[in-house]
Parts: C-alpha cells; structure tokens; sequence
C-alpha cells in the first residue's frame, strides 16, 4: 500500500461522476469536508491482497503514529489510485479501507472516508510544517516493534567540526560563510519550501540543454544534443577519474528479483524509493543504485589479499527511484538518473579508512575541476565515532581542509557506520547532494563477498561505496544553479563544457569563406566551433552568444580577411586581443588540461540548427 499523508488545515471534495469501480454512496457523501485533518491519500496494491489482515494493522499504526506527531484532530482517507501503478482488485480495495476506517473509529478517532471510484474535485490547504507531508509504504512486513520505533526516533546529534580538531554545537559556532549555516539548517529541519522554482529548472529549458517528458512519469528528463553533450563529458570525466584510480568498468541489469533474500534485505533500506513490478511468478524492482549487480559479480569473484582494493565502477544511465511527486523538480530531484558508482572491496576496516581517505581526496578535486563550491557534512555512528574520533578529525584536516557539519547517529540505520557528503547549496538556500564516500560493514555478508587471506582463510571485506560526483543530472544542477547565486561573474559552464566554445560572427555573407576557414582551423585543434551565419545584425549576433555563455567570439570583418587576423572576445572578463590560431588553441587547451574532449553534435552553421 502506498500513502501520502498531509497536515491540512481543511479538505474539502465534491464528486463529479462515477467510474465503472464506484462504491453505492448516499447523498451525504457527494460532498463533505473537515478542517485540521491529516489526509490519507491511499493506493492499494496487488501484493496488499496477500495478507489483507495485516495491511490493515499496519496501516492503522502507521496512520496514528503519523497522527500523534502533528496532532491532527480529524483522519481522512482518501483513495488516490495515482501513487502506485501496480492497484489491487478494486473490491479488495474497498475492503481494507472500509477496515482500516472502521480499526480508527474503534480507536476513538473521528474519520472521514471518501467514496471510492468517483472523479472528484477536492480543495487542500498543507499546514507547511517539517512533517506535513510525509510517504509511507505499507507492507505486510512493515510492523517494527516498539523498541526499534524507539531507536528510530532518537534524534542525531549536530555540531560543527574544524580543521583544527575544534567541535562545537551548531547553535554556537560562528559561522564564517552563509552556505554553511544553511547546510545546518536544513539538516536541523529550520528550513521550509518556499514554493519558488529554482532557477536552474528556466535555464535548463532556455539553455536547450533538458526538459521534462510529459508523456513519462513525473521526474524522467528528456535531453537536447547540448545538454547530451555535457551529460557525456560528465561521464567521461567521472570514467577518467576512478578508472585512473584502479576501478574495473562493468554494466550490469537494471532490473532484480525480490526473492533473492540478499536484494530485498538491502532494498528494504530504502522503502518507499522503489519502483516496483510484478510478473506472473515474479516479484521485480528497479535498481536505485548499481550495488546489486556489483556485489553479485564481486560474490562469484575469486579474490585474494593480493587484489585489494578491488574497485568495481559502473555509470548506472538509468538509476530509479520513487520519489514523492511534490518533491520531483527540475534535475535536482528525480525518479530516473545517471549515477556513477564506484565500490571497493577492502581487506578490513583499517584499510577501509586508508582508501576512505583517499576517496574523499577524489571527491574534493571535482569541485575545483568542475568549478562549484561545495559545504561537506561527515555523518558517522555514536559507537564509529567513539572508536575513530582522531581518524575523523584527520579526515577533516588533511582531505576535506574546512569545518564540516558533523552528525553523529545513535544507531546504524542504513548499511554504513561513516559517511561523507558533498553538497552545493542552491539559489534558494537548499543542498544539492552531490558527491559521497560510505563505508559499509554489512553488504560483504548478505552478498556472500569473501577473499582468501595471507593464511589461505576465507575473510569478509569492508566495501566502500562513491560516487565521485554524485548523479550526473545533479552535477549539472549544481553548474546552473551557481550561475544564480555567484552574483559577482558572467554565467557561464566551465570551458571543458561548453557546448561551444568559440564562435566565428561573419559580418556579412562577404566574410563567410574566412570565417568558413578559421572555423577549419580551429575545429582541427580539437575545439568546439561554430559559425553565426544567420540574417541576424552583427550586435544581435554578439548578444546571442552572450545568451548562449559562449566563452569566445571571434567577429570577421573587412580588416580580419584583408590582414588575415583573428580578434578574440572572452566572455569572463570581458577584454579583447589579437592572437593567431595557435595562441587561441593553446590557451584553451590550457585552461582544459585533463578534462575530456567531444565535437560538437550540431551542425556548424547557426542557421542550421532546430530550435529545441
């Protein structure tokens, strides 16, 4: 069963008209409505009709738990068969809501359940607090008990640690930039959604890079030939950068079987994020991660001390996961991604910390090479941090060199004892998480990964997981969004990125055939070229580069083809210089050292081009 429970102030519906699945209702229930509720929108599914029973039970406790929290006087519950894609028999349906309404009046509570199987037009008003919205999954197996829900509840504890070792309370310490404080704040739950579209959603559109597909599901993002450019320098770089580092590329199946114990226990961690399907004799889910097909090769691997580390990459074009709809919005959140994802088996938790380290080192250098600024946040367990409090302060001071928001966790919730993030703050004050190190004591179990020690023993590893710069969609997110909030500089991609590089203005069709040659001489070094032969003005030209952000303009006029010359513009400070081709492209070549290198996908001439 899946849920989406809201806070309201009030819930007001009227019925339309009825589907062939409409419930009998009495006129009362055409229309009604109830004012401080905690509104149950309710899908139930196929695998619900298994044990009905207990569907109920833990639907009823899930919804009072949630109840209790925000201290709604009214339930309501309301069939919206929209949140699952896999619905149950509607009489079933019917069945477990009229259940679960009748388990709450029995508990005392006021309810309200509207008709089944009718168009309805319905008015909410969210209370817009931190636990007004909240998703849940309800399973047969969903039933903690009492002293898990008590763990559970326990809140982390939040400080601030320095370079020098120095931890503090984060309602202490003087902050020295704004990202932080906004990074701890949003961790603490002091931040609310203001409702605004980041600015990154208009300059994905009007940059012709992405934009939604409206005839998927909510979160899939259709990609233009510049925005597929950039997606795959992304890739290569990421490819570079571990593969530079030891990691074996591999590709494995985006689709995995539920009976297999080991995949649902680790699916199981993340709930409600799944996509899931089921076949006649089968249970399937989308992978959210590559960790199912890399820790199934690694499992039937022969691997000794003398391999390790072992590293695995593989760049997961399609990651899923089921994202509450209110929460998908531009690349920043979606229900499909591209994720790289590196795991390495290490030889024990020593070593874990050795390659840890290094790692982290790794998803450092991407800010600077991709030219954004990230706040970093180390999250470890009580017991890790008891036992490695030096090593996380070493980790601070010699690889991630600034204060981080330390966030100690009373118990391991997830697979991993220590954790770091890396995250770009947005234009509206809000995280984007980019790249991460876990360490993971668990997997190497319920994988059956082992590798033969010095003395011929058969030992389980610890597994690092990374991804060096967190969801390629996110990267980008990130790129956009700083051309908002770097107030100080021209918006720009980095060079490396740019779908294009220089561009060549001819003044009039008299200046095309040396334009026409510079642009050959210039593509010949390996630079993204092209040529504005459109009807356009010579100053509209100008200023439609400038709305591209593209880094050079070269205008041709009647004194460049007579003196065979070339004059630069550079968009980032503005200044112009005379220089030979070879200057051009040694100082591009400069700027891009290391960074990989595609054509251009589009045709040269501007006039050719479709409008995305």
């Amino acid at each position: 069963m899946r849920t989406l429970m809201i806070h309201s102030d009030y819930l007001r519906y009227k019925t339309r008209s009825k589907t062939k699945l409409a419930e009998d209702i009495d006129d009362e229930k055409r229309a009604d409505g109830v004012d401080n509720a905690l509104v149950v929108f309710t899908a139930v599914e196929k695998e619900d009709e298994d044990d009905t029973e207990t569907i109920v039970k833990n639907a009823v406790k899930e919804i009072l738990k949630v109840q209790n929290k925000v201290n709604a006087e009214n339930i309501v519950i309301y069939p919206y068969a929209h949140l699952s894609s896999s619905l149950s028999n509607s009489d079933v349906a019917i069945s477990i809501l009229k259940s679960i309404e009748a388990e709450l009046i029995d508990n005392n509570e006021a309810v309200l359940r509207v008709p089944f199987g009718w168009y309805k037009s319905f008015e909410l008003a969210c209370k817009g607090h931190p636990l007004s919205e909240l998703s849940r999954t309800i399973t047969a197996e969903s039933d903690d008990d009492e002293e898990e829900e008590k763990e559970e509840s326990e809140p982390s504890k939040m400080y601030i640690l320095e370079e020098d070792g120095e931890i503090y309370d984060t309602d202490e310490y003087k902050y020295q930039n704004k990202p932080l404080r906004q990074l701890v704040d949003h961790e603490e739950g002091k931040t609310h959604d203001s409702g605004k579209e980041p600015p990154h959603v208009r300059l994905m559109k009007e940059k012709e890079l992405a934009s939604n597909e409206p005839s998927a599901d909510v979160g899939h993002i259709r990609w233009y030939p510049k925005g597929k450019l950039v997606k795959d320098l992304l890739s290569d770089y990421v490819y570079n950068l571990v593969t530079e580092r030891g990691a074996m590329p591999v590709e494995t199946p985006v689709m995995y079987d539920l009976a297999d114990p080991a995949i649902r226990e680790h699916a199981n961690k993340f709930g409600e994020r799944q996509y899931r399907l089921k076949t006649k004799h089968r249970e399937l889910m989308l992978r959210f991660a590559c960790c199912f097909g890399a820790f199934r090769i690694l499992a039937d691997s022969f691997l000794t001390w003398k391999n390790m580390p072992v590293g695995i990459y593989e760049l997961s074009t399609f990651s899923f996961r089921f994202e509450r709809q209110g929460e998908v919005v531009g690349l920043k959140r979606l229900r499909a991604f591209t994720m790289p994802d590196f795991h390495s088996v290490c030889l024990d938790d020593d070593h874990a910390r050795e390659v840890f380290a290094k790692q982290v080192d790794m998803c450092a250098q991407t800010e600077s090479d991709l030219e954004v600024h990230y706040e970093v946040a180390f999250r470890v367990t009580q017991d890790f941090f008891d036992e490695n409090e030096d090593w996380i302060k070493e980790v601070v001071r010699e690889n991630i060199k600034k204060p981080v928001l330390l966030e100690v966790i009373p118990k391991m919730k997830h697979y991993w004892n220590a954790k770091v993030d890396f995250a770009a703050i947005d234009d509206l004050g809000r995280p984007i998480e980019n790249p991460t190190v876990q360490m993971d004591i668990q997997s190497a179990r319920r994988f059956g990964i082992t590798y033969l020690d010095e003395d011929e023993q058969q030992q389980y590893p610890t597994i690092l997981h990374c991804s060096p710069t967190g969801s390629i969609e996110r990267v980008i997110c990130s790129l956009l969004e700083k051309t908002s909030t770097n107030k100080g500089a021209k918006p720009s991609l980095p060079l490396w990125l740019a779908p294009t590089q220089v561009r060549i203005i001819p003044v009039t069709d008299n200046h095309l055939d040396y334009a026409k040659e510079i642009y050959e001489e210039i593509k010949a070094s390996d630079i993204r070229v092209d040529i504005d032969d459109t009807a356009e003005r010579v100053g509209k030209k100008i200023r439609n580069a400038g709305k591209e952000w593209i880094p050079y303009t070269i205008v041709v006029g009647d004194n460049e083809v007579e003196n065979k010359s070339i004059t630069i513009n550079r968009r980032a400070d503005d200044t112009k210089q005379e220089v030979s081709i070879e200057d051009l492209a040694s100082e591009i070549h400069s700027l891009t050292k290391g960074m990989p290198f595609r054509q251009l996908p589009l045709p040269e001439m501007v006039s050719k081009r479709v409008k995305f």
